[in-house]
Parts: structure tokens; sequence; C-alpha cells
């Protein structure tokens, strides 16, 4: 006789108990998979890994004490073996590209059918990666690009003066330039020199879209001062 195929272990983790038992029944219902444990934190993952040795771990990415990258790190960490499959609503680029650095060899968003998450689940425990390369690459050169303009963003913002600093907080109070020129006690020239600056660094062909750079950017308000120019 043919030895029956050896069932594949999983562990849940998931902070929500409807989803948590809604994912346990949907497991039930394939001969080859096993719900060994359901935990609902980054604290209780470790341990109970420790404890069932799942071969495969189905995470959220969100949990009440971290990420599901943390829990993946914590659960490779004691044992490198155990495949992880990230379960998420996050589609965003960042939670894949940690989810990826903690070890998860597969995400998988929380619209996937039953199929789907079975399919993954064989997959992870048979070893395999299930994260194209051609995404990671393409997610891998967004991140990269949005680094870039993050980082070009803070330089263009940290190039301002104080002062001009200043004159861009009054105007995105809606101040004209003979108000801040007033408000300043400074010349009307010297405000528009400024306001002239201002838009040079930050490439903006009007005062309103200056403003709205600005805040893009995560500029904070300074405190209006002195008469200094």
């Amino acid at each position: 006789m043919t030895a029956p195929p050896e069932l594949t272990k999983v562990l849940i983790v998931e902070d929500h108990r409807v989803v948590a038992e809604g994912l346990w029944a949907l497991l039930a219902e394939y001969s080859d998979l096993t719900v060994v444990g359901w935990a609902d934190s980054v604290a209780e993952t470790v341990p109970m890994a420790k404890e069932l040795k799942p071969d495969v771990a189905l995470v959220d990415f969100r949990l009440p004490d971290g990420t599901g990258a943390d829990a993946a790190a914590g659960m490779r960490a004691h044992d490198p073996s155990v495949a992880i499959v990230i379960l998420s609503a996050d589609a965003s680029d960042s939670a894949l590209l940690a989810a990826v650095e903690a070890g998860a060899c597969g995400y998988l968003l929380k619209s996937a059918s039953g199929d789907e998450i079975a399919s993954a689940i064989r997959s992870a425990a048979e070893g395999e990666t299930l994260i194209p390369a051609s995404t990671l690459v393409e997610v891998l050169a967004r991140h990269r690009e949005d680094a870039r303009s993050t980082a070009e963003q803070t330089e263009r913002l940290d190039s301002m003066t104080p002062r001009e600093q200043e004159i861009l907080t009054l105007m995105s109070q809606g101040l004209d330039n003979r108000a801040v020129a007033e408000r300043l006690s400074i010349s009307y020239a010297t405000v528009r020199t400024h306001v002239r600056r201002i838009l040079e660094k930050l490439d903006a062909r009007s005062q309103l879209e200056a403003v709205a750079r600005a805040a893009e950017f995560g500029f904070k308000p300074a405190q209006p001062g002195g008469p200094e120019e």
C-alpha cells in the first residue's frame, strides 16, 4: 500500500479572530494541509513556532505589536527552514520589500482565493520562491526612484535660508509680497528677491505652486522672526 502523503503543517498569524477562524476553516478543506495553531501577535508567534514547528507560516503583515516582517524574522532566526507566506491587505512596495528582507518567500493579498492561498502554501513548503524576480526588480527600481526623489526634495528644502523659510511660511498663509514685507519689516524689493530664489529652489513657476510643492516635500513652517534681511 502507498503511504499517505505527509501533511504540510501551517501556523496562522493573524490578529483578527474572524479572519483567523475563516483561514483555519478554509485550509481544513484541503486534505494535504493542516493548521497546527494560531498566533495573534509578533510576541506570540516565535514561541508558538518553536513549540509547533510549522512547515509554513501564513502571516498577516499588520499586527498589533509589529509587522509580519518582524514575525518572519523572529521565526526564521530560530528555524531558517520555516517558510513564510505573507497574506495582507497592504499592497505597498515598502511592505513587500520588508517581507522579502525578512525572508518571506511569498506575498499574497487578502483578495486571493482559497485555491491560490493553498497553492502558495504548498509551493512555499517545497522551497519555492513565489515572488517573481521581475516583480522584485520593478519594486526595487521604484524604491530607488522614491529614495532619490525624497533626497532631492530634502535637499531643495535644506537649501533655503532661514529668511526664505520665513517668507515661504507667510506665503503659505496667503500673504502677498507687500504684506510679507510689512510683517517682516523689510523692503518690498527684498521680498521679491527672496521669492524669486524660493521659486528657483523649489522649481516652481508661481508662488502658489511653490507653496504646494513645499507642502508636498514635507516643509515645516518657520516662525517669522526679526528684521534681518
